[in-house]
């Protein structure tokens, strides 16, 4: 990842959105605080897919766990009867 100061964001935007579209680039304030981290879109999407397919793998590892088993009483006042 390369580094860029928020002053040189500010005089070379387009140089620092090339530069991202290769890698991500952070943005630091008074030369060491990160504000922020620029990323080409395919990068950006392909982290939230990778959150979302985490997410889906913890939910079934979650309903893997459950007996999938209801009682009767369950049934029925779940159903309103």
């Amino acid at each position: 990842m390369t580094s860029t100061t928020l002053s040189a964001f500010r005089a070379h935007q387009s140089k620092v959105l090339d530069d991202a579209q290769r890698e991500p680039v952070e943005i630091l304030s008074r030369g060491s605080r990160r504000r922020a981290v620029v990323v080409s879109p395919e990068f950006f999407d392909r982290a939230i897919q990778a959150l979302e397919d985490q997410s889906d793998i913890r939910g079934a590892a979650e309903a893997r766990g459950e007996t999938g088993q209801v009682s009767h009483e369950e049934l029925m006042a779940e159903l309103g009867l």
